[in-house]
Parts: structure tokens; sequence; C-alpha cells
């Protein structure tokens, strides 16, 4: 894996940090790894440090929850996941635990940002749409579909605007660009 040493550093402190580390640091280099492989692609495309720690975090959680649930160390009961070497609230007090199922969370005021797994879908996604254009025109030339596609959605252009651009019929741009959605989708499948 190639990570620079300011994000290594970053996922050993950020793991050290996560409360089930404690008791379980024999699997530290488990975690390390597994935090590691998961967060790899998205560690290099985000540019933002908060956001990044931010993801980081729950890649680490899920990371050490994964190895502890592999390991044995960590089973799934009715209340969430519990270490096997602790006993239910219940068994030890011989009372029910209290049940917070039906609690309700406000979130107001919270605003969610996109997340960085849909900032990289999203990037993938556009890369795709362009390399598909980009061929899609190289195969018909005259057809001209890129110059289609950028006065349409780049300039917001409408079909009548473009017919007269391109000295065309407004019908003929249409069938263009419904010929350009079709072979799009074709590149995709």
């Amino acid at each position: 894996m190639e990570l620079a040493q300011d994000k290594i550093d970053l996922i050993e402190k950020i793991i050290k940090n996560d409360r089930k580390f404690a008791n379980n640091e024999d699997l530290y280099d488990d975690f390390f790894n597994e935090t590691c492989k998961r967060s790899l692609v998205i560690v290099k495309t985000i540019t933002s440090d908060a956001t990044l720690e931010a993801y980081l975090r729950k890649i680490a959680t899920t990371s050490i929850l994964n190895v502890l649930k592999d390991s044995g160390r960590l089973r799934r009961g009715r209340s969430g996941f519990t270490p096997t070497r602790e006993l239910p609230l219940e068994t030890v007090t011989g009372t029910p635990a209290l049940d917070y199922s039906d609690a309700q969370i406000n979130y107001d005021g919270i605003t969610l940002t996109e997340t960085p797994e849909d900032i990289v879908l999203k990037k993938e996604i556009v890369q795709r749409v362009i390399s598909a254009l980009e061929q899609i025109n190289n195969d018909d030339p005259e057809k001209q579909f890129l110059n289609i596609y950028k006065l349409r959605y780049e300039n917001g252009m409408t079909q009548k605007e473009i017919a007269s651009e391109l000295n065309l019929s407004q019908s003929e741009v249409s069938k263009r660009l419904f010929k350009l959605m079709e072979k799009v989708k074709q590149f995709f499948n």
C-alpha cells in the first residue's frame, strides 16, 4: 500500500483512540491493515483534512468491528454487538436492561454534506461519461455528438439554439441527442 506517512500516522491515531481498541491491542496490525485496505482509494481523492479524518474514523470503526467479529471477540445480540467476554446487563443484575429502541433523535440544525464515497462515485461516473462521449464522437465525427453535448449540457442551449448554431434542423438535433443518450447507455452496459 502506498500511503503518505501523515496518513499512516492519522490512521494509527484513530485506531488507538477507538474505544474497542482497549483490551484488543494484540489485533492492532489487523485493525490497521483492514482500515488501510478499505480507505486506500478515498485517502488519495479527499483534499480536506477534516473530511478525511471523519471518513477514516468511520472506516476504522467498521474495520475494527469486522476484525473483532472475525476473531470471535464480538458477537451480535438483540441490543447490537457485545464482546464475547462481556455478559449482558440483565444477566449480571437480574433485571432487564432499559430499552431505548423507541427513542427519537432530533437532528435539526445538522446539514449533511456529500460523503467521500459520493464524491468518488461522482468522479468515476463523470470520467466514464467523458470517455464514452469521446469514443462515440471518434466513431462518428460527422454527427458532432461531442459538440452537441457541450452546447446542450455545458452551455445550456436549447435544441432550437443548437440547430441554429450548427446549421441543422431542430428535429435533427433532437434525433442526435437521443442517439447520443442511447450510445452512452450502451457504453455503460
